[in-house]
């Protein structure tokens, strides 16, 4: 099963958008949060979001949904850090954290491909209007 990581600049961000989609769901899908630092500041941290995916990681990949530009960056960064058999597994969804999230999670649950779990996360861009 596809496995999920949530990158936010915030704990509470990352913790609270797990948690809704886990929620939501109601299945074994890994939903890891990888939010704030390690000493509980705002920021990322690759190190932590590269244990979130070797948690997340059963072997058919990992889909990390991110907050803001630089929690990409950081994303990145600990991708670099796998092996690279699991850098292959592992994308970085250009959607809504929130939406989604539980968009993804929903896919994840019912079997969907890495690809198809990026792809219902992304879908979320078009259809999250403020």
């Amino acid at each position: 099963m596809v496995g999920l990581v949530i990158v936010s600049h915030s704990y509470e961000i990352a913790k609270g958008v797990k948690e809704l989609s886990i929620q939501m769901v109601q299945s074994d899908t890994k939903i890891i949060d990888a939010g704030g630092m390690k000493d509980g500041g705002i920021g990322t941290d690759p190190n932590k979001i590269r244990d979130a995916i070797v948690e997340a990681d059963s072997g058919d990949g990992v889909v990390i949904l991110v907050d803001l530009g630089s929690a990409i960056m950081s994303s990145e960064m600990a991708i670099e850090f796998l092996d690279p058999e699991q850098q292959g597994r592992v994308v970085i969804a250009d959607a809504p954290v929130v939406e989604g999230a539980v968009a993804a999670a929903v896919q994840a649950s019912v079997g969907g491909t890495l690809e198809q779990v990026k792809a219902t996360a992304e879908e979320c861009r078009n259809t999250s209007k403020l």
